[in-house]
């Protein structure tokens, strides 16, 4: 098996057609089932299912749902084909042009898009609406019809530093917070000669995305053919995250966008707030200060980042009931909810808050809730079919921008024209 490190929520870029490449899969899967059921579709099937998730540490844990399933399903047995998430979306788009793609499998909402909307993918019955958070399942919907469910979600929050908003004498960041409040904060909080910062939010693409969405702007037009973001509101977003440089927020030349650069600055103590993803959680467990997390302040409005996985069912499937049954069984069994808890691999979509009691009890942070209340205000990514070229241009503008390399305008004017290309 070929490993890699514990998938997180990564975007990739969408893409279609087929490749050349075909990469061999690690398989696993359990024989484990009960005599006393039948299968969905009232009839012996074999389910094939590709993941990445599971990738490199979840292997065993999949392994589990999978025998649970097999279990109350007599006559459905599934077999599960595992790709680190750098090889998968090749690995995938080979398997779509040759025919021989599994009756289910894995994709981020980014791909998910592409792929529900060149048909490669079985529209669903009878889905249980009820059983997950709207806006998660929602994600996996195009034009009125279900193309998939949620399986697992992440998102941003504000992390801030107790201890240091304490020693200061300001009154810590509330869910009710607005980026003035914000603002008014990191600059009390900033202490440049004793190397504390009062703010850090990468200028980024993922970034931009959401707080024009808190500005009240728009990426782009309805049908994708067209950017939107070059605005007014797109101009207060940009300047928002570009005017902490050197303010309130290490620049560049301090090591700003590298590698755990901000994760080591927070863990030291010497960050008072930190935009990033409840992944964070367990990294930040152990250091020697009090922390805690809100929902991310808004402007016009709010909007919070939401990275969703979900389980779809493949067009070309001869199984589609027993296919179905599987990948709710996998998104919104308690099984399930309970072993991704168990294991902290990723949140389980289920809109059912008590049985994520164990999840919400578990500090640091003792604001989990702000997890789920972000929830009510979720903003998803923009998506065309060259996005990664498109965030690519998007952070580079926005970094040059920071670095005083040319005026905000000047960088989404360049942005605009630039990704208007790729459309």
């Amino acid at each position: 098996m070929v490993r890699q490190r514990p998938t997180r929520f990564t975007t990739a870029g969408a893409a279609v057609g087929g490749l050349a490449l075909v990469l061999a899969a690690c398989s696993q899967g359990s024989a484990t089932r009960s005599e006393d059921t039948s299968d969905a579709a009232g009839e012996s099937a074999t389910i094939r299912y590709m993941n990445f998730s599971a990738n490199d540490g979840n292997e065993e844990n999949l392994d589990e749902i999978v025998a649970a399933f097999e279990e109350a399903h007599d006559g459905i047995e599934v077999e599960v084909e595992t790709y680190p998430f750098d090889e998968y979306f090749t690995v995938l788009q080979t398997a779509v042009a040759g025919g021989t793609v599994a009756d289910t499998f894995e994709l981020n909402y980014e791909n998910f898009v592409t792929y529900a909307e060149n048909g490669s993918l079985a529209p669903l019955d009878d889905i249980d609406g009820s059983a997950y958070q709207d806006s998660l399942l929602e994600a996996f919907n195009r034009d009125g019809a279900q193309y998939g469910v949620p399986t697992s979600f992440s998102n941003v929050v504000l992390f801030y530093n107790e201890t240091l908003f304490e020693e200061a004498g300001v009154d810590p960041p509330t869910d009710e917070w607005t980026w003035e409040d914000e603002r008014e904060a990191a600059e009390q909080l900033t202490d440049a000669d004793a190397g504390i910062w009062g703010d850090y939010q990468p200028v980024s693409f993922h970034e931009f995305y959401k707080t024009l969405a808190q500005a009240g702007g728009e990426f782009l037009d309805d049908d994708a053919s067209e950017a939107r973001f070059n605005s007014p509101e797109g101009v207060r977003a940009a300047t928002w995250l570009v005017e902490k440089s050197g303010t309130s927020m290490p620049t560049e030349a301090d090591g700003a966008g590298t590698p755990d650069f901000d994760s080591d600055l927070f863990a030291d103590g010497k960050l008072a707030m930190w935009h990033t993803g409840i992944w964070m959680f367990g990294a930040m467990a152990d250091v020697d200060f009090e922390w805690d997390v809100v929902v991310e302040p808004g402007d016009a409005e709010k909007a919070s980042a939401m990275f969703a996985n979900g389980a779809v069912v493949s067009e070309s499937t001869e199984h589609p009931e027993a296919a179905q049954a599987w990948i709710d069984f996998l998104a919104a069994s308690d099984v399930t909810t309970q072993v991704r808890l168990d294991a902290s691999w990723e949140l389980p979509p289920v809109a059912d808050e008590s049985k994520l009691s164990d999840y919400l009890d578990v500090t640091p942070p003792d604001n989990r809730q702000a997890v789920l209340d972000s929830l009510d205000n979720v903003v998803l990514p923009p998506v065309i079919e060259r996005q990664q070229e498109m965030q690519d241009i998007v952070t580079e503008e926005l970094e040059s921008a920071a670095a005083g390399r040319k005026s905000v305008e000047d960088a989404l004017d360049d942005a605009e024209e630039r990704v208007n290309a790729l459309l």
